[in-house]
């Protein structure tokens, strides 16, 4: 059975991921940054990857977030290729990691995997660098999605960007008849009860680019490489704003509820939640603030042990098609990276091109960051920035 939208995402996307306290270099630049680098070459780097597709094996055996797989466009794609799919949809950018170990073990081809989780599959040696010259629309991929910094290191490729999403901020319009211009909003007390954020360690990157804005002598000039001071700042942020929350939503549907019941006002949101609102009569819209928002990628990665590459090859291709690019953000709400599916959106549901940013202008990208794990590197050649590790356990403290 086909999932809905809530079903299929929230609190997967947002599930607990595990330490990357081991992994000690780090993807440098900002969200906007054409070529990936580091102070280091992943174990694969060496790897040559094919310079032509050859006949499909026959199989492919994906390990993808729920609903990343559907019918309406897997059921072609192996008519047409004769690759036969067999999906296992992941719980989490952890359990991704965990299935990929070893390569994929000789058993996985590619995992749809989130930028909070590439880097630890890049630097664990668990996926392969990857031709984009086999995929033709990568040429019509927005220039932010060819070579980003979380799955691009010193300009190898190391998979095939596919779906984005901006974190954005959330508001009833009648209690804000003009759009906020500032996150400030949802640390103000005076809309204690009335607050909803997500439940993920990420948020502290939230915080941590709201602060980069408001108290500049921090020095935070990239919102997931924090130092102890950076990091403790951010920490206090939020835990000043725990008794403001309402709730903590972990899926799509709970923010969505709170929104409908008027139990929550504001909140940090995503552009699905502001769509099925809005189809729903309830007076709300979203912004992103005049500090910038975070958000999220998800990249199909090939893994070094893929016993199908000639179908993981065809597969990359064709959901990077804009007639699957569409398909897939329309089924799923997010924002495919192929500028070309913008027409596609359109013929398909009228309107949701600009509802979910396919036809964002190159400065959009520069007020977003999107996700990379948080590591010790911080991309100076020092080593003293907070590991993802010390990101959970301060959240569980925050939410005490």
């Amino acid at each position: 059975m086909k999932r809905t939208r809530a079903e299929s995402v929230g609190w997967i996307r947002l599930a607990t991921i595990a330490a990357a306290a081991a992994i000690a270099v780090s993807a440098c630049g900002s969200a906007n940054t054409t070529t990936g680098s580091t102070s280091k070459q992943p174990p694969t780097a060496s790897m040559k990857p094919p310079t032509s597709i050859g006949a499909g094996e026959g199989a492919l055996n994906l390990i993808a977030w729920g609903g990343y797989v559907d019918s309406s466009w897997a059921a072609p794609f192996t008519q047409q290729t004769g690759c036969k799919i067999n999906e296992k949809d992941a719980g989490s950018s952890d359990e991704m990691v965990s299935l990929m170990a070893s390569g994929g073990g000789g058993q996985w081809d590619m995992v749809s995997a989130s930028g909070d989780a590439d880097l630890r599959l890049i630097y664990g040696g668990d996926v392969q660098p990857m031709n984009t010259d086999l995929i033709p629309d990568w040429a019509n991929f927005q220039s932010q999605f060819k070579s980003p910094p979380f799955n691009t290191i010193n300009g190898i490729h190391y998979g095939i960007s596919l779906q984005w999403g901006p974190n954005t901020l959330l508001y009833n319009t009648m209690k804000f008849p003009t759009a906020p211009t500032t996150w400030g909003v949802i640390y103000d007390p005076q809309y204690k009860g009335l607050i909803t954020i997500p439940d993920n360690p990420i948020q502290i990157a939230d915080a941590a680019l709201y602060l980069s804005k408001t108290k500049p002598s921090l020095g935070i000039t990239d919102p997931y490489e924090l130092t102890q001071p950076q990091f403790d700042a951010a920490v206090k942020l939020l835990t000043d704003q725990r008794p403001l929350v309402k709730a903590y939503w972990a899926a799509v549907a709970d923010e969505e509820t709170l929104f409908k019941s008027g139990d929550a006002l504001v909140g940090a949101a995503w552009p699905i939640m502001t769509s099925d609102l809005k189809k729903a009569g309830a007076p709300t819209a979203d912004t992103i603030p005049s500090e910038g928002a975070t958000g999220w990628v998800d990249t199909w990665m090939l893994a070094t042990k893929a016993p199908h590459p000639n179908c993981a090859y065809l597969w990359a291709k064709w959901v990077s098609t804009p007639q699957v690019q569409a398909e897939q953000a329309i089924s799923y709400g997010e924002t495919p990276v192929n500028s070309k599916a913008c027409a596609e959106m359109e013929a398909l549901a009228a309107g949701s091109c600009a509802a979910f940013h396919a036809n964002a202008l190159s400065s959009y990208f520069d007020t977003i960051k999107f996700w990379k794990t948080p590591i010790a590197d911080c991309g100076n050649g020092s080593t003293n920035c907070k590991a993802y590790a010390d990101w959970q356990t301060a959240w569980t403290a925050i939410k005490g």
